[in-house]
């Protein structure tokens, strides 16, 4: 399941808004580079940014994501017909073999369910042709991101054209390691509509990671820093030999 982020219409038509800077995506643009991926599988790709990214560099790809609001938003932007969007998640995909399979930001550890984790890695792999790569990222827990999840330090006000001023704010809900729970609120200063968005992420450690990337076939080529949150995150490059 998504969050309300994603999947209520009038919060994913605002999301890019809220959140402008994806400078995070230019490390896996330029992994798409260095393993000259021609064909990408972009799970969780929410309203379409990265994968539009990978189309303008005339690479083939899929698109698939669990919120059909932000299926419909990446519907909406240029040149989005060169994308093949799916509503969905990768257990049920058509027939692929790509070249690369990507997970930016949150999305793998949004997959909170080890149950879901377990399927999610064994039906990428088999989107992935021999050779093929998945890159994704998640936090170190030892970093307690959470702890900076407050409304003091997220509160903001922002201005948006067509819609008018939207107050937002992060609220730490719960920490049960290794799951973390926060909510979101989003006010519109226009009617007043308060509406909020609870997320829940999963913290593994790095070997745990590894196990799980290894039991279901994959061999971990790398673990990278991530440039935008330097010490914060490990960046795991795994390969289907």
């Amino acid at each position: 399941m998504a969050d309300d982020c994603f999947t209520h219409p009038r919060l994913a038509a605002i999301y890019d808004s809220l959140y402008p800077d994806r400078s995070d995506l230019d490390t896996y643009l330029h992994m798409a580079d260095e393993f000259e991926a021609d064909r990408v599988l972009d799970i969780g790709c929410g309203t379409g940014v990265f994968a539009l990214l990978l189309a303008d560099r005339g690479i083939e790809v899929v698109g698939v994501d669990p919120a059909q609001a932000s299926i419909d938003v990446a519907r909406t932007k240029p040149g989005s017909e060169r994308v093949h969007w799916i509503c969905g998640d990768v257990t049920n995909l058509p027939p692929l073999k790509v070249d690369l399979a990507t997970m930016t930001a949150n999305v793998a550890q949004e997959i909170a369910d080890p149950q879901a984790w377990q399927k999610t890695l064994r039906a990428t792999r088999e989107a992935l042709r021999p050779g093929g790569r998945l890159i994704f990222e998640t936090r170190d827990p030892s970093r307690r991101a959470w702890e900076e999840w407050t409304r003091e330090k997220s509160y903001r006000v922002i201005e948006l054209p067509g819609v008018g001023s939207v107050e937002s704010w992060v609220q730490l809900r719960e920490v049960t390691r290794p799951l973390v729970t926060f909510r979101w609120t989003y006010k519109f200063a226009a009617d007043g509509q308060v509406l909020t968005s609870d997320s829940t992420l999963r913290f593994l450690e790095r070997d745990e990671v590894e196990k799980d990337l290894d039991a279901h076939g994959y061999v971990v080529d790398d673990i990278r820093d991530a440039p935008d949150r330097p010490g914060r995150e490990f960046v795991f490059l795994a390969r289907r030999p």
